[in-house]
Order: structure tokens, then sequence, then C-alpha cells
């Protein structure tokens, strides 16, 4: 079977304040997203999120709907946005090939059937980074490159984290029902992300890190503000983070991240932030 699927369940602040490091990385770390000539698939019961990934060798892989979804195929009742973090590829929907390089996205809606994964070069294999939320509306297919993405420049070299936002599948870009995805990069030198840090209670995010040198890592930060806990990251793991979570990280060297997000609201301005000096 090339589809591996996982559930996870949804988490109160007050037991997150107990738990030990193995943990806060049973629940809340993936530790594998990608593996070769495999699909893997979270269901976190956190606003009913999948986060995942798709790694087509020589033979494509299909986008099969799972048990715990109870639909005739996985995007009956759901949207996805994927990103290419590897090598080439592309994603066929309906029968419409879509090429994908690294750094592109796409934007699956709801009622597309057969969705289809394949890698250009097996040597060089596509990394299709998969995040998908419950939608109500069918909205169209859309490939979004880098220059169709909307930038923002955030931080400074002088508090170590100078990045670049490039908001993918966000309100603006792309019609949605709730999922939003983006990939912000770390200029050479700056290794924090996401700081001041916020949360923002009418939705979750979570967060993928790749891009991460060998023998390098990322120190995630996560839990209530006045509560915080961390997790160890390495290359190409993602991180659940609930809505009265903060994220955010620093690591031994640059890097990039992928964020995505789904709940109530599309404006990316939501959040309640929390500045450094505030934090425990």
């Amino acid at each position: 079977m090339s589809v591996i699927f996982e559930e996870r369940y949804a988490y109160h602040p007050e037991d997150f304040k107990k738990y030990d490091t193995k943990k806060i990385r049973k629940e809340f770390l993936v530790k594998k997203v990608m593996e070769k000539g495999k699909i893997r698939l979270v269901y976190s019961l956190i606003d009913r999120y999948i986060v995942g990934g798709a790694v087509p060798v020589k033979e494509p892989l299909e986008l099969e709907s799972v048990d715990a979804l109870k639909t005739s195929y996985f995007c009956e009742r759901r949207e996805m946005g994927m990103i290419n973090v590897a090598g080439p590829g592309t994603i066929e929907v309906d029968g419409k090939a879509y090429s994908m390089k690294f750094k592109e996205a796409l934007y699956i809606g709801k009622g597309s059937r057969k969705v289809i994964f394949r890698s250009d070069h097996p040597g060089n294999p596509a990394h299709f980074y998969i995040n998908s939320a419950p939608a109500h509306k069918e909205y169209p297919v859309k490939h979004v490159t880098l220059a169709d993405a909307n930038v923002l420049k955030a931080g400074g070299q002088e508090t170590s984290n100078e990045r670049e936002i490039n908001q993918l599948i966000i309100n603006g870009i792309v019609d949605t029902c709730q999922l939003q995805m983006g990939l912000t990069e770390l200029k050479p030198g700056s290794i924090w992300n996401t700081m001041p840090v916020h949360t923002h209670g009418r939705r979750n995010e979570v967060y993928f890190y790749f891009n991460v040198p060998e023998g390098q890592a990322v120190c995630h930060f996560m839990g209530q503000p006045q509560e915080t806990r961390h997790i160890w990251m390495h290359n190409e793991q993602a991180v659940i983070s609930p809505s009265w979570s903060i994220h955010s990280a620093a690591g031994t060297s640059n890097y990039i991240f992928i964020w995505g997000m789904a709940g109530e609201n599309l404006d990316y301005t939501d959040m309640d932030v929390v500045q450094p000096d505030e934090l425990k």
C-alpha cells in the first residue's frame, strides 16, 4: 500500500503543561513526512487538518481516500495545498498535469476526484509537501509559482531574523475555503523565525522545516506564551501547533520553512502578538 495514514487527537493547554519531551514529540512532531515511493499522511483533529508528503520515484503515486475520511475520494469534502521542496515533478488533477518546480505550489479544490504525483527524474525525485483541510465550496485548481507570490520582507540582521515571506496559497492570490500556505526563507546569518511570536485563537498552524543543512538542527518553540516548551527538529520534519500555542524557532543555521493553517479567518494579519520580553 502506497498511503501511510496516522490519526492524532486535539490537546488542552493545561494538559500540555505536564508533557515531557517524549510526550511532546509523540503528539506534535511529524518525524517522517517524506518516504520514497510512499504517501504519508497525519490527520490531526485540530481543525481536522491533514499534513503529509508524497515522494514518487519510478512509479506514479495516486492519492486515495482513507477509512477515517469516510469518502469515496480524498477531496470529496476537502481542499489541498502542495508545495514541491525537491526535484521537478508533476501533479495530475482529473487528467490535467501541472509541472511543479522547486518551491512551486498547487491548490486543489473540493470535488477534484483523481490526484496523481510523478517525478521527472527518479534519481532526483520531487518531494510534494501536503496540507489539507475540510472545504464547503468548490474552487478551481491553481498553480502558483514564486513569481505569483505576494512577497513580504521581515526582520533584520541586527535581530538575526532577516527573512522573506512568500505568500503562495493565500487570500488574494488563491480562492480557498480556509486553507492558507506560504514559504519563508531566512537569509544567511539569520536563525530566528516568527519573532515576535504570536498566537491566533481562530486557527491552527503547522510548520514544515526543510533545507536544513546536514548536521544542523532547528529548535521549535511552542506552548502558551508564559508556559513555553521546545522540540529539536531536523530536515523535512513538521510540527503541529494548536491555536493556543506560539510557533517560532531558532536554527543552528539558516533554513526554509512552510507554514500552513486553517480555521475561521483568512486574514493573514489575524494574530495576537507577544513581545520577546513577555515570554516565559
